[in-house]
């Protein structure tokens, strides 16, 4: 590789060979001496108030050395966020909030001990039931990310009321939960009067912000680090209630302390995708030209805290339409606080629109992709903004292209392979670009290596090797002179990983500190001094300034699926990604988070969806054997590629995020696909065989 070609080749990841030989050490595998394990034990009604809690049998238990509760747990300061103010009160807000905590010797007698807590309650009157005429619905000031609860052009309802064709359907998408590799998990212990916190997280400086408040220490005195992060989606993007209850315990005990959730207390603790009820209604003229959209959402929130899935703003966003309203409403009730999963807001929000998308197509007898290239924007349609780069038309024809689009056979059930019917489909995908301020170092020495340090985290991504390749390009020397340390709290603050933000985030001082290294070498008189010579980079003040820009990725989604009439099960066989995400910075990595997102977005269409159980005030499905996520045999041939963009109103590099796009247009796409396949619209994820085969049998009903 020479020394400019390191951006944009397919550099190998450089923490994969510790990865696959196990070296690689994720937060629960920080041994030191005397380390203890605790486990939380969470509540078993939905809600109500603890009057009591039995340690006693997990006392007697060999191994156990103490149990927390709100009685004797230490007290924590205020936080922004009270899912984390843990055994600090007797109520209990929903079913799987942690009410006691068992620490011992070994995960096993920790497990032991928690089993045989008796916690007694009383118990109260609770409500888990979304629904759109709920009485308790209301419409929020700002749902997530900030973004206005309700924004409205025009005149819709009349519009909508005067359009030649139209089509007013509502779709439903069930809670979904994220489950990475590596459940959430810390390890805290003290050293005399500094903490040393090794956690699961995307964004170590939030984490030790927080415990700085939670428990009154000095920043300073807290070290956080997440060397590696075996995934997150969302859910490891602020502090969870592990790590809280980690330094809570070795500052009881003071002695180290690994707290690592069980699986199935997952759903309940670290937030979930909240169900999401749509309505949209397009109206258009017999041209296919929109004149009318609204997009209604209602979902839930816990009465914890506030936190409302943005589902309707990519709707501002994706069709040039004059009249226009989209609004969220949001339920609280008994259950845990949802939170964040791989793009929030537009993968739900998307799956809505397109399926509506593919409707008005089918209504006006038009080809789903040129209905979408009609209807593509000059200007951003909610605010006016002119977009900083926007290829979307050009993914849909490259995919189509590529996928054979113009040998399909408009009609439903035209193809059919004895019991099985064939369809494709078609979906648009977009995600906002987001670009938070950080700090970077880079460091020359007197061997003519170079070391570059930011607290980024890696969590899968390949951050540490793109990284790396920024700094090579800035630098002008090969990729393998160039050192990265990243996830860690001694090393120049940045931003969390989420939004597909963080290549951005962190790229954008890297490339700064190592072009101002270079430019000081340039003239540097003499050797390197033993210490070596350093600059430092912070983009605070430029990487948050207003833009004038609408800066978004956008995508084409095409799926083939086969359906089996017998017994209702969905097979896709082909999924095929074309995306504008700016300038690809590593072909491999950038094609695995692609891919990593289609498959997502399969789960999402055909095998992922929780259910919450009205009397217990549950999640039905609560861990991997009954949530199921696509195995290899359920994920077909996916192909990822992408259209050159040049975007120069972003940031010094030109990228654009990629690690959610990819879900985002998928289970639309292959919703569409099924419906081509059978003449069946079916409006609800996932497409379960019971649901398909519920619709074939109606639709092939004889009418009476």
């Amino acid at each position: 590789m020479t020394a400019t070609a390191a951006v944009g080749a397919p550099a190998e990841r450089r923490e994969g060979r510790e990865k696959v030989t196990g070296t690689a050490r994720y937060a629960a595998e920080f041994s030191s001496p005397g380390r203890l394990f605790a486990r939380p034990v969470p509540a078993t009604v939905a809600r109500g108030r603890v009057t009591d809690v039995d340690a006693s049998h997990a006392l007697g238990r060999p191994g156990v050395v103490a149990v927390l509760t709100h009685e004797n747990a230490p007290r924590l300061g205020e936080s922004d966020d009270p899912t984390l103010a843990v055994l600090q009160g007797p109520q209990v807000p929903h079913r799987g909030w942690f009410v006691a905590l068992v620490v011992a010797e070994s995960q096993e007698a920790a497990r032991a001990g928690a089993a045989v807590v008796r916690v007694s309650y009383d118990e109260e009157p609770h409500d888990v039931t979304l629904s759109e005429t709920h009485p308790a619905a209301y419409v929020p000031d700002t749902v997530n990310g900030g973004y206005p609860a309700v924004r409205e052009h025009g005149d819709p309802e009349g519009a909508f009321a005067d359009a030649a064709v139209r089509v007013d359907a509502g779709y439903r998408v069930p809670p979904l939960h994220n489950h990475p590799m590596e459940p959430h998990a810390s390890t805290a212990h003290w050293d005399g009067e500094r903490l040393t916190v090794h956690t699961s997280s995307q964004g170590t400086t939030v984490v030790r912000a927080v415990l700085a408040e939670m428990f009154g220490l000095a920043q300073e005195r807290i070290s956080v680090v997440a060397e590696h992060v075996g995934g997150g989606f969302g859910s490891k993007g602020t502090p969870r209630p592990d790590v809280v209850l980690a330094v809570m315990a070795t500052r009881h005990t003071g002695r180290p302390v690994t707290v690592a959730l069980p699986r199935r207390v997952l759903p309940s603790a670290v937030g979930h995708r909240a169900p999401t009820l749509h309505r949209l209604r397009l109206g258009a003229d017999a041209d296919g030209r929109l004149a009318s959209l609204v997009h209604e959402v209602t979902t839930h929130t816990s009465r914890v805290k506030e936190f409302v899935e943005q589902a309707a703003t990519p709707a501002r966003v994706m069709y040039a339409v004059p009249h226009s309203r989209t609004l969220h409403r949001v339920v609280p009730l008994d259950v845990p606080t949802p939170s964040w999963m791989r793009a929030p807001g537009e993968a739900p929000g998307m799956y809505a629109l397109e399926s509506a998308m593919d409707e008005l197509a089918v209504e006006l007898g038009m080809d789903p992709v040129e209905l979408r290239i009609r209807n593509e924007p000059e200007t951003e349609p909610d605010s006016g903004r002119p977009f900083s780069s926007r290829h979307l038309v050009e993914c849909l024809r490259e995919g189509a292209r590529r996928f054979g689009w113009t040998r399909r056979d408009p009609r439903p059930r035209a193809r059919a392979e004895g019991p099985l019917l064939v369809g494709t489909g078609v979906a648009a995908a977009t995600y906002p670009v987001l670009v938070r301020p950080s700090t970077a170092a880079a460091r020359v020495l007197p061997d003519g290596t170079f070391l570059v340090e930011t607290n980024a985290t890696d969590i899968g991504t390949g951050a540490r090797t793109v990284l790396a390749q920024i700094a090579a390009d800035a630098l002008d020397v090969p990729l393998e002179r160039v050192r990265i340390r990243v996830g860690s709290t001694e090393l120049p603050a940045a931003s969390l990983a989420g939004g597909s933000s963080g290549t951005a985030s962190w790229g954008w001082p890297v490339h700064e500190a190592c072009r101002r290294l270079a430019e000081r070498l340039t003239g540097f008189p003499g050797p390197v001094p033993e210490h070596g010579l350093i600059e430092h980079a912070d983009t605070t003040g430029t990487a948050d300034a207003e833009s004038p820009y609408a800066r978004h990725a956008f995508g084409a989604h095409f799926a083939e699926v086969a359906v089996d009439t017998v017994t209702g099960e969905v097979r896709v066989r082909r999924l095929l990604g074309v995306y504008a995400a700016g300038r690809i910075l590593n072909a491999r990595t950038a094609r695995s988070q692609f891919v990593g997102g289609m498959t997502m977005g399969l789960g999402m269409a055909l095998t992922e969806g929780s259910t919450m159980d009205a009397a217990f005030g549950d999640f039905s499905e609560s861990d991997l054997a009954s949530y199921h996520v696509p195995a290899h045999a359920d994920v077909p041939d996916i192909e990822a590629h992408w259209v050159e963009e040049d975007d120069p109103h972003l940031n010094p590099l030109g990228g654009k995020g990629i690690g959610e796009i990819g879900i985002v247009g998928t289970a639309a796409a292959i919703g569409n696909a099924v419906h081509h396949a059978t003449g069946v619209r079916l409006r609800e994820l996932p497409l379960t065989p019971d649901r398909v085969l519920s619709g074939l049998l109606e639709r092939d009903r004889p009418s009476v």
